[in-house]
Protein backbone atom coordinates (compact mmCIF):
# COMPACT_ATOMS: atom_id res chain seq x y z
CA UNK A 1 0.00 0.00 0.00
CA UNK A 2 1.54 3.08 -1.01
CA UNK A 3 2.40 6.00 1.88
CA UNK A 4 0.26 8.56 2.53
CA UNK A 5 1.25 11.87 3.80
CA UNK A 6 -1.54 12.71 6.37
CA UNK A 7 -1.57 16.76 7.00
CA UNK A 8 -1.41 18.09 10.67
CA UNK A 9 -4.23 20.00 11.68
CA UNK A 10 -3.82 23.37 11.58
CA UNK A 11 -2.58 25.43 14.79
CA UNK A 12 -5.02 27.82 16.11
CA UNK A 13 -4.61 31.28 15.83
CA UNK A 14 -2.20 32.47 18.59
CA UNK A 15 -3.37 35.81 20.19
CA UNK A 16 -2.26 38.94 19.20
CA UNK A 17 1.08 39.91 21.29
CA UNK A 18 2.56 36.32 21.79
CA UNK A 19 6.05 36.11 20.68
CA UNK A 20 8.04 33.55 20.11
CA UNK A 21 9.72 31.33 22.93
CA UNK A 22 12.71 32.39 24.70
CA UNK A 23 14.20 29.44 25.82
CA UNK A 24 17.07 30.99 27.87
CA UNK A 25 14.68 31.88 30.94
CA UNK A 26 14.20 28.10 31.08
CA UNK A 27 17.54 26.62 30.66
CA UNK A 28 18.40 29.27 33.27
CA UNK A 29 16.68 27.63 35.84
CA UNK A 30 18.39 24.51 35.48
CA UNK A 31 21.30 24.51 37.09
CA UNK A 32 24.36 22.54 35.13
CA UNK A 33 27.95 21.92 36.03
CA UNK A 34 30.29 24.46 34.00
CA UNK A 35 32.60 23.36 31.28
CA UNK A 36 35.68 24.72 28.48
CA UNK A 37 36.05 22.74 25.60
CA UNK A 38 39.90 23.30 24.20
CA UNK A 39 41.49 22.37 21.53
CA UNK A 40 44.70 22.91 19.41
CA UNK A 41 44.52 24.32 15.48
CA UNK A 42 47.27 23.03 12.90
CA UNK A 43 49.63 25.86 14.08
CA UNK A 44 49.48 24.41 18.01
CA UNK A 45 47.72 27.33 19.22
CA UNK A 46 44.96 27.00 21.56
CA UNK A 47 41.55 27.60 21.25
CA UNK A 48 38.66 27.50 23.84
CA UNK A 49 35.27 28.39 25.28
CA UNK A 50 33.00 28.09 28.20
CA UNK A 51 29.92 25.62 27.28
CA UNK A 52 27.11 24.32 29.90
CA UNK A 53 25.12 22.62 26.94
CA UNK A 54 26.59 19.22 27.22
CA UNK A 55 25.06 15.73 28.10
CA UNK A 56 26.59 11.77 28.14
CA UNK A 57 24.93 10.26 25.23
CA UNK A 58 25.93 6.51 26.21
CA UNK A 59 27.97 4.29 28.09
CA UNK A 60 29.56 1.57 25.49
CA UNK A 61 31.28 3.82 23.32
CA UNK A 62 31.84 6.20 25.74
CA UNK A 63 30.12 9.31 23.81
CA UNK A 64 28.86 12.81 25.12
CA UNK A 65 27.81 15.42 23.24
CA UNK A 66 28.34 19.23 23.28
CA UNK A 67 26.11 22.26 21.19
CA UNK A 68 28.18 25.03 20.53
CA UNK A 69 27.31 27.87 18.50
CA UNK A 70 27.74 27.76 15.00
CA UNK A 71 29.99 30.93 14.39
CA UNK A 72 32.38 29.97 17.18
CA UNK A 73 36.18 29.89 15.98
CA UNK A 74 36.72 27.44 18.53
CA UNK A 75 34.16 25.64 16.93
CA UNK A 76 35.28 25.87 13.56
CA UNK A 77 39.33 25.12 14.74
CA UNK A 78 37.55 21.71 17.01
CA UNK A 79 35.75 20.22 13.79
CA UNK A 80 38.88 20.56 11.43
CA UNK A 81 41.61 18.95 13.76
CA UNK A 82 38.92 16.07 14.92
CA UNK A 83 39.37 16.20 18.56
CA UNK A 84 38.74 18.39 22.00
CA UNK A 85 39.33 17.96 26.17
CA UNK A 86 36.41 18.77 27.75
CA UNK A 87 37.62 20.33 31.59
CA UNK A 88 34.72 20.35 34.18
CA UNK A 89 35.43 23.55 36.08
CA UNK A 90 36.24 23.27 40.05
CA UNK A 91 34.47 25.35 42.65
CA UNK A 92 36.98 27.70 42.55
CA UNK A 93 37.08 28.49 39.04
CA UNK A 94 34.45 31.16 38.49
CA UNK A 95 36.49 33.45 36.86
CA UNK A 96 37.79 30.93 34.85
CA UNK A 97 34.73 30.11 33.27
CA UNK A 98 34.10 34.02 32.81
CA UNK A 99 37.58 34.59 31.24
CA UNK A 100 36.52 31.92 28.49
CA UNK A 101 33.27 33.23 28.81
CA UNK A 102 34.33 36.43 27.41
CA UNK A 103 36.36 35.40 23.81
CA UNK A 104 39.61 37.23 25.55
CA UNK A 105 42.54 37.01 22.83
CA UNK A 106 45.28 36.22 25.82
CA UNK A 107 42.86 33.53 27.54
CA UNK A 108 45.50 31.33 27.57
CA UNK A 109 48.08 33.62 28.86
CA UNK A 110 46.00 34.10 31.91
CA UNK A 111 45.80 30.48 33.07
CA UNK A 112 47.78 27.30 33.25
CA UNK A 113 47.79 24.96 31.15
CA UNK A 114 49.45 21.85 29.72
CA UNK A 115 49.05 19.18 26.76
CA UNK A 116 49.24 15.20 27.96
CA UNK A 117 50.37 13.02 25.19
CA UNK A 118 47.07 11.51 23.76
CA UNK A 119 45.64 15.11 24.97
CA UNK A 120 42.74 16.30 23.20
CA UNK A 121 43.18 19.36 24.06
CA UNK A 122 44.87 21.85 26.83
CA UNK A 123 44.27 20.42 30.19
CA UNK A 124 43.19 23.54 32.41
CA UNK A 125 45.52 21.84 35.55
CA UNK A 126 44.51 24.98 38.05
CA UNK A 127 41.15 25.02 36.85
CA UNK A 128 39.57 21.68 36.46
CA UNK A 129 38.11 18.57 38.45
CA UNK A 130 37.66 16.43 35.81
CA UNK A 131 39.28 16.24 31.70
CA UNK A 132 37.93 13.76 29.22
CA UNK A 133 39.80 13.85 26.01
CA UNK A 134 37.22 13.46 22.78
CA UNK A 135 37.19 12.65 18.87
CA UNK A 136 35.01 13.79 16.85
CA UNK A 137 32.35 11.09 15.85
CA UNK A 138 29.58 13.29 14.29
CA UNK A 139 27.99 16.58 13.98
CA UNK A 140 24.45 17.79 13.62
CA UNK A 141 23.54 21.49 12.65
CA UNK A 142 20.65 22.89 14.70
CA UNK A 143 19.37 26.81 14.17
CA UNK A 144 22.21 28.83 15.49
CA UNK A 145 24.05 25.74 17.17
CA UNK A 146 26.29 22.51 16.55
CA UNK A 147 25.86 19.84 18.62
CA UNK A 148 29.09 17.70 18.73
CA UNK A 149 29.08 14.09 19.56
CA UNK A 150 32.65 12.88 20.37
CA UNK A 151 33.88 9.42 21.75
CA UNK A 152 35.35 10.08 24.88
CA UNK A 153 39.05 8.35 24.80
CA UNK A 154 40.31 9.17 28.30
CA UNK A 155 39.09 10.64 31.36
CA UNK A 156 41.03 12.03 34.42
CA UNK A 157 39.73 12.97 37.51
CA UNK A 158 40.81 15.17 40.49
CA UNK A 159 38.82 13.37 43.77
CA UNK A 160 40.28 16.65 45.80
CA UNK A 161 38.14 19.44 43.83
CA UNK A 162 34.08 19.70 43.91
CA UNK A 163 32.69 21.10 40.88
CA UNK A 164 31.13 24.56 40.21
CA UNK A 165 27.17 25.05 39.22
CA UNK A 166 25.50 27.73 37.12
CA UNK A 167 21.78 28.38 37.01
CA UNK A 168 19.62 31.20 37.45
CA UNK A 169 22.35 33.53 35.76
CA UNK A 170 24.38 32.99 38.84
CA UNK A 171 27.62 30.45 39.96
CA UNK A 172 27.13 27.81 43.52
CA UNK A 173 29.81 25.62 45.00
CA UNK A 174 28.78 22.45 44.88
CA UNK A 175 30.03 22.00 48.61
CA UNK A 176 27.36 24.86 49.66
CA UNK A 177 24.69 22.75 47.79
CA UNK A 178 25.94 19.46 49.04
CA UNK A 179 26.01 21.06 52.62
CA UNK A 180 22.32 21.70 52.70
CA UNK A 181 20.14 19.17 55.18
CA UNK A 182 18.31 16.58 53.42
CA UNK A 183 15.02 16.04 54.37
CA UNK A 184 14.08 13.73 57.02
CA UNK A 185 12.95 10.32 55.28
CA UNK A 186 9.59 9.79 56.39
CA UNK A 187 8.27 5.84 58.24
CA UNK A 188 6.72 3.50 56.15
CA UNK A 189 3.45 3.18 57.88
CA UNK A 190 2.66 -0.06 56.01
CA UNK A 191 6.47 -1.59 56.57
CA UNK A 192 5.28 -4.08 59.52
CA UNK A 193 3.07 -6.15 57.30
CA UNK A 194 3.84 -8.61 54.93
CA UNK A 195 4.71 -7.58 51.35
CA UNK A 196 0.85 -8.89 50.07
CA UNK A 197 -1.10 -6.90 52.16
CA UNK A 198 1.13 -3.72 51.44
CA UNK A 199 -1.03 -1.09 49.35
CA UNK A 200 0.17 -0.94 45.53
CA UNK A 201 2.68 2.02 44.99
CA UNK A 202 0.96 4.53 42.39
CA UNK A 203 1.79 3.85 39.30
CA UNK A 204 5.07 5.20 38.24
CA UNK A 205 6.21 4.38 41.16
CA UNK A 206 8.28 1.89 43.16
CA UNK A 207 7.68 0.04 46.39
CA UNK A 208 10.71 -1.25 48.55
CA UNK A 209 10.12 -5.06 49.81
CA UNK A 210 12.52 -4.96 53.28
Amino acid sequence: MPHRSVPHPAAPDEPAGVQPADLRPFMAAFPTGVSVVTTLDSDSVPHGLTCTSLASVALEPATLVVCIRAASPTLAVLLAEGHFALNLLHERARATSDLFASGAPDRFDRVEWRLPLGAGGPHLTADAHAVADCAVVRTVGFGDHTAVFAEVRRVTVRDDRQPLLYGLRRYAPWSAAAAAPQPAAQADPHRDLPATLRPAAPEGGTRVVR
